[in-house]
């Protein structure tokens, strides 16, 4: 049993600051003087409410969205959003478009199409999810309700380097690489992300809508799926994920203080810079994603042999390097480096995969 902090690169849940970790032990017991946990409050309550305002002002600053549109703190992950998102937008006898590079989108895409017709705008199942179509690639639909896409692809470790320009309403699934660099939220109809990656614990889900948009659900939306609903009882048509807003509030406390999303975008590039050079020059390992589409989130890569690979993993998870078996549908290895991972703990990943390289290099 470890005695002390693993380096932990899971993809999700993650790491998180050990600022705001820190605090929330702290404050457990007792918020603030409340002589009651954040666990225990009534979302209904004074003390609550400030912390949802809070958090939700403190969420509207780092990503500077705009007065059109609304931040709800919703449940059911990302996952529930691939039914959400087309039965608000789709409209009677509507299509939309995706653009599917990887499991998530694939599986977003198979949802919606149970509520309208999907076109698939773009694929990178030809290479394996290996890259990102370019915007020249984009099949679009005349009349298409929204185009859909994934910005990073946490199992194949590719990532969006561009904004889609469609000509209609755009919706992204932003879970792995929201609040790790800035977004321009006024192109969007929606974004969308499960907060267990780089924002809070598993339970909560951030929507950033367009208020506008909302309203014209299908007639067989479920009570708690209407966008307009959520948005009218700002997230509290039923008891929110409440905990999980309160430390998503800390970690922004954290990113705030360590200079907002563009000093969390300098970091992300030096942490995958370093391993990604590593990757290059070295004679056991690769990385798997075409350079133009790697994402600064998730870096997979395998090595010469599976035999070497499941040597790779155990030794690393002996040396304090935990999560980084790569997922089970590709095999391989993931170091997930979001936000709250330190570039301390990139630097001695490298150094530890420098050792292993001389040990086993034939």
């Amino acid at each position: 049993m470890a005695t002390e902090r693993v380096f932990n690169f899971a993809a999700g849940p993650s790491v998180l600051p050990e600022s705001a970790l820190r605090t929330a032990a702290s404050e457990m017991m007792n918020y603030r003087g409340s002589g009651m946990s954040v666990m225990e409050m009534s979302h209904r309550s004074s003390t609550f409410q400030e912390i949802f305002d809070s958090t939700k002002a403190k969420l509207k600053s780092v990503l500077s969205v705009p007065d059109s549109h609304e931040i709800l703190f919703l449940q059911g992950g990302a996952s529930l959003q691939f039914s959400m998102v087309p039965l608000n937008l789709m409209g009677e006898n509507g299509a939309a478009d995706y653009a599917v590079t990887g499991h998530f989108a694939e599986a977003a895409a198979k949802e919606a199409a149970k509520y309208g017709e999907v076109n698939i705008a773009a694929s990178s199942a030809d290479k394996n999810h290996t890259y990102i179509p370019a915007q020249s690639e984009l099949k679009l639909t005349p009349g298409a309700k929204y185009f859909y896409y994934c910005a990073n692809n946490t199992i194949y470790g590719t990532e969006w380097n561009y904004v889609p320009e469609v000509g209609c309403p755009l919706v992204c699934d932003m879970s792995s690489d929201i609040l790790s660099r800035p977004v321009d939220v006024s192109k969007y109809a929606v974004i969308f992300a499960g907060a267990q990656k780089n924002m809070a614990p598993a339970g909560l889900t951030v929507v950033i809508i367009d208020k506008s948009i909302a309203g014209n659900e299908l007639p067989i939306t479920p009570l708690m799926l209407s966008y307009k609903r959520m948005i009218d009882k700002d997230s509290m048509y039923n008891t929110p994920p409440c905990y999980n807003i309160y430390m998503l509030g800390l970690v922004l406390d954290w990113i705030i203080g360590r200079g907002g999303v563009e000093a969390m975008q300098k970091l992300r590039d030096e942490r995958s810079s370093m391993l990604y050079d590593f990757l290059d020059g070295s004679s056991i390992f690769r990385g798997c994603a075409e350079p133009a589409a790697r994402s600064g989130m998730n870096v997979t890569f395998r090595a010469a042999t599976p035999e070497l690979e499941a040597e790779f993993i155990r030794e690393s998870a002996a040396a304090g390097f935990v999560n980084l078996k790569g997922h089970r549908s590709v095999g391989g290895m993931r170091a997930s480096i979001y936000n709250a991972m330190p570039v301390e703990g990139v630097e001695k990943l490298v150094e530890f995969m420098k050792d292993f390289e001389v040990k086993h290099h034939a």
